[in-house]
């Protein structure tokens, strides 16, 4: 049989006064039993009086005083008054922090309801409407900055566009160049499989060279860029916004978009489309190494079945590409930068928004220039 840590006995008559003895522990081990017993007493003898003679108590903690706060509002709700005798100083203490009041409000956090799914969907595309709409807004404000900033370029914080050229290109050139050599590697070596089996060991120099320099180049430094810099972004102005940082440039009478966005943007439409040359060159090495060392091609043959394979118009719309990836990338993680609500919680949900908005975008937009190159070219 189960015990308990606490002893309870209870001495009156139905419709009479009434004593509840308390003795021994009063704690969270015996809340549920304690609970029962002690809510039982009141309904079913409906004293006119009750007390709780607590002199026998050896210990009670907040789980107990809880308890007995919970038998005060329940004999309170039938009219019986409820009087707590022996006392100890240190137990009445801790009595005195729990407000009864309080306990009587509805939680701060609702219980969690789950609504019906056309509810659901309801709800999801009227965030998804309010969210299209801040977007909106933000690419007006940014697009009337930029053109203030080239109509008067000395407002330009021109220091904060080579800081951060320099955080989000030369920093992250290590990483481009060595994904863009293993991209390459593996394309030449996987395609050189099939090519081989057919003496077409040359063309592996084409394909490495148009995939990269017509798509692979641009989007992947787009995706590298989004996950260095575009998370970077919207983590710094969320942690401005957090720290009440714009407020107080809004208070100064600066415009936070120009003051803070713009040089991102510049930047990122500096550095991106220089990354992207980076990543074609480094790709097209890494065929070539392939290529010598497991084709029997020479250098000079693949150099130029690679020049032959290329024009001019593909290196260009490959850096228009870049250009149009990289405001994507610094506009989307600015927005949701300055979009981020609450704590540290605010800031990490709105990075990780910016990279995974900036990654589809990219997608969506590369769509869309593939289908309008090809008929641009036929």
């Amino acid at each position: 049989m189960e015990t308990t840590g606490y002893r309870l006995s209870v001495e009156g008559k139905t419709g009479e006064e009434a004593t509840i003895r308390l003795a021994g522990r009063l704690s969270l081990d015996d809340l549920e039993p304690l609970m029962a017993d002690l809510q039982a007493i009141p309904g079913r003898l409906m004293p006119r009086r009750l007390s709780v003679d607590l002199a026998g108590v050896e210990y009670l903690d907040s789980a107990g005083a809880l308890v007995l706060i919970e038998l005060q509002n329940r004999a309170r709700a039938l009219s019986i008054p409820v009087d707590l005798l022996n006392v100890s100083e240190k137990d009445h203490g801790l009595l005195s922090l729990i407000d009864p009041e309080l306990l009587q409000r509805p939680p701060l956090r609702p219980e969690i309801v789950q609504s019906p799914i056309l509810e659901t969907m309801g709800e999801l595309a009227r965030r998804q409407f309010r969210d299209f709409q801040e977007i909106m807004s933000f690419v007006g404000e940014l697009i009337t900055a930029l053109v203030y900033c080239l109509a008067h370029p000395r407002v330009v914080r021109w220091a904060d566009v080579m800081f951060y050229m320099k955080r989000a290109g030369a920093d992250g050139l290590p990483i481009v160049a060595l994904i863009s050599l293993l991209l390459g590697l593996i394309m030449a070596f996987m395609s050189s499989l099939q090519l081989k089996q057919f003496g077409a060991n040359i063309y592996v120099a084409n394909l490495v060279t148009i995939a990269m320099v017509r798509e692979l180049g641009p989007i992947m430094t787009a995706i590298i860029v989004a996950g260095r810099s575009g998370s970077a972004f919207a983590a710094e102005i969320g942690t401005m916004i957090v720290n009440d940082e714009v407020n107080a440039l809004l208070t100064m009478g600066f415009d936070p978009t120009r003051f803070l966005a713009v040089p991102k943007v510049l930047a990122t439409m500096v550095v991106v489309p220089i990354l992207t040359v980076y990543a074609d060159l480094f790709a097209i090495l890494g065929g070539l190494i392939v290529g010598v060392t497991g084709l029997d091609l020479t250098a000079f043959t693949y150099i130029q079945q690679t020049k032959s394979s290329i024009s001019i118009f593909d290196f260009v719309t490959s850096l228009i590409k870049a250009i149009v990836f990289a405001v994507l990338i610094s506009g989307i993680g600015c927005q949701r930068g300055f979009q981020v609500r609450g704590g540290a919680e605010g800031v990490g949900m709105s990075t990780t928004s910016a990279v995974v908005s900036a990654i589809f975008l990219i997608v969506v937009f590369d769509s869309a220039f593939a289908i309008m190159l090809y008929y641009v070219r036929h």
